[in-house]
């Protein structure tokens, strides 16, 4: 039943991961804004633009995402097909209608959610389990970014997160589906088998010369050498450029004195607060809320323990089950009137009731943690790195210009630019047009740009140089091809003996296959099963000894009329027929095991077609407009 699940559930992750991407691993829904008003959309969502820029980010990005799921088996060549590419643009298409939508619907986003998500990004906990707002402010800078532009980044994403979860949250599964689906999905099949095994009728197959030569014109790609080339190529890289820029100490220390407010950490507290929330809307619910609020601390007053009142009375789920403890915080984490009062408190002090948007709060400050100044000393290794890189990028725009004008200008040869910036030629052998799997997949030569451009008509004809590529990572590559190995097959006399295997192992294969097909025909005729293996039994999940080619056959056999005879072809294993004796139900046991995993299955199923249904209804309205032509592959 959940075959097709299990088969393409990382396609369905993949999909999800598209849609809905958090703005602190993507670029944010204010990033949008930057593609807005940029030329050569490859399609538009109302009057939204999606650019190639936007387009080959979620690229990198998916493929970013492949490389950890899949590890060494991931290729970048996966995302660079056709149907991949019109995958990856419906994704960005159903995620800006779905932007669209919730600005319509006026979806917000409370403030307690968004410092919830912002806390769990990891790395921003200290080793106390506290948030440490300097390693957060850290992170935005090493995006480009200040804290009021992240933080609407998320709340847009959280606030775009919301429909799709909210549509998959009202799946019901009746209770009769489940029951029938397991008592589908853990019967049990008791089998006996019969195996054609193609090495069985290999010496069956006579194959003469005239034979060997037919084959081997019938399968020419399989005695084919790819197209390849010898190739020179030469990469500057940002690395390359900064090795001969020196920082001095006196640049270094009027740097740190320009950035002195980076080095400093703000002032923080640790406190504990009780949250009333008002029951409804109106200046009645407002009231009872706070009476509610002054009662609390009225009981603090009398003695009674903070952590148990916070526990059984305060409504923010986040922090009532530690005591209402909300760790170590800066002034602008929180609400201003939240800061206002806990900044005002002395440790050990509680405050008054404090009114934010989100209710009433009593607020009891557990512990202070100073302002700290970094000194010069103890960032001065950071300093200078920072410099150097800043100097080395402004140094880069220039020596990058300089690069591409010296292997255009001096195309023959990558020689110049190389004397010139002090870098070393390198050579590769066997490069193919799809790259060199000998090298890593981020190498250059598997660049899907600079191998189109070196196997291009003109690079290959005249030796020139390729165009200077950026191959990501600020980087630029040249190459040129020193020879080229036209595809060519390989002459039959050399490859007789394998021309003879393979045909041979083919054809004891279609004599298995046949000769199974006419023992299942006579098997189902009524003849004697006498030479049937021994009964076994089967399940869906069966090991790796059950081929699962095997497995599909013999339970889609009818359970009506038993035996039941099956055939199934099993490629180099050649040919088996199974006869189904017997169909076991699971017991009420099995099925109370199961229920909630087989019940948890089907509600991911249903959501997954819901959210999708939901998908195409949101697109459906949108007017959308696409540009095939300039989503081609390097079409710019």
């Amino acid at each position: 039943m959940f075959d097709s699940i299990r088969k393409h559930q990382r396609l369905l992750q993949f999909l999800l991961l598209v849609l809905i991407f958090p703005a602190f691993a993507f670029f944010g829904i204010q990033g949008y804004d930057q593609f807005f008003s940029s030329d050569g959309a490859i399609a538009k969502v109302g009057q939204s633009k999606i650019t190639r820029q936007e387009f080959e980010l979620t690229q990198r990005r998916q493929l970013e995402q492949l490389r950890q799921m899949l590890g060494d088996q991931a290729d970048a060549s996966m995302l660079e097909n056709a149907e991949a590419r019109n995958q990856i643009l419906d994704g960005l298409i159903a995620q800006r209608a779905l932007l669209a939508e919730a600005i319509d619907k006026r979806i917000s986003v409370p403030d307690e959610q968004l410092r919830s998500t912002i806390r769990a990004i990891p790395g921003l906990t200290g080793s106390d389990g506290s948030f440490d707002i300097e390693r957060y402010r850290q992170l935005l800078r090493a995006q480009g970014k200040n804290e009021p532009m992240f933080e609407n980044e998320v709340r847009s994403d959280l606030a775009l997160q919301t429909l799709p979860e909210a549509i998959s949250q009202t799946v019901f599964v009746p209770d009769a589906l489940v029951e029938r689906v397991i008592a589908l999905g853990e019967q049990t099949r008791e089998i006996r088998a019969l195996a054609f095994d193609p090495d069985d009728y290999a010496s069956k197959v006579t194959m003469d010369e005239a034979a060997l030569a037919a084959w081997y014109e019938r399968n020419p790609q399989a005695f084919e050498v790819p197209e390849n080339a010898r190739v020179e190529y030469l990469v500057l890289s940002p690395d390359a450029v900064s090795k001969g820029i020196e920082v001095s100490d006196d640049d270094a220390r009027a740097y740190y004195e320009q950035n002195k407010a980076r080095f400093a950490t703000a002032e923080q507290r640790r406190a504990s607060h009780i949250l009333v929330k008002p029951e409804g809307s109106g200046e009645a619910a407002r009231q009872a809320a706070r009476a509610k609020a002054e009662a609390l601390l009225a009981k603090l007053r009398d003695g009674a323990d903070f952590a148990a009142l916070a526990k059984a009375e305060s409504q923010d789920p986040g922090s009532a089950p530690s005591g209402g403890d909300l760790g170590f915080f800066a002034a602008d984490l929180m609400l201003a009137p939240f800061s206002e009062a806990a900044f005002a408190l002395a440790p050990g002090q509680t405050s008054g009731v404090v009114e934010t948007e989100e209710g009433f709060h009593i607020i009891r400050l557990t512990d202070v943690r100073p302002g700290s100044q970094r000194s010069f000393e103890a960032v001065r290794t950071e300093l200078v790195a920072e410099i150097r890189a800043q100097q080395a990028g402004a140094r880069f725009a220039e020596a990058a210009e300089t690069f591409s004008n010296l292997v255009y200008e001096q195309a023959d040869s990558l020689a110049p630019a190389a004397q010139r910036f002090g870098l070393t030629v390198q050579t590769a052998d066997t490069v193919r047009r799809d790259g060199t799997q000998a090298l890593p997949r981020e190498h250059p030569l598997n660049n899907r740009r600079l191998l189109a451009s070196l196997f291009s008509a003109d690079s290959i004809g005249s030796r020139r140089n390729t165009e200077a590529v950026d191959v990501g990572g600020g980087t630029l590559a040249a190459a040129r091809i020193v020879e080229h190995r036209p595809a060519q097959r390989r002459p039959f006399d050399a490859v007789k003996d394998e021309v003879r295997q393979l045909a041979v192992e083919e054809e004891a294969r279609r004599l298995a296959v046949q000769a199974g097909k006419a023992r299942l025909e006579a098997l189902r005729a009524g003849a004697a099963p006498t030479d049937l293996s021994a009964p076994r039994t089967v399940a869906r999940a069966a090991g790796d000894d059950f081929p699962a080619a095997a497995v599909d056959a013999v339970f889609r056999a009818p359970a009506g009329a038993l035996p039941a005879f099956v055939g199934v072809e099993l490629g180099a294993q050649g040919y088996a027929i199974y006869q189904v004796t017997k169909v076991t139900l699971p017991d009420d046991k099995r099925i109370a095991e199961r229920r909630n995993a087989y019940r948890q299955q089907l509600q991911q199923a249903y959501a997954q077609q819901a959210l999708s249904d939901y998908l195409e209804s949101v697109k459906a309205r949108s007017n959308i407009v696409r540009y095939p032509e300039r989503l081609a592959a390097g079409n710019p």
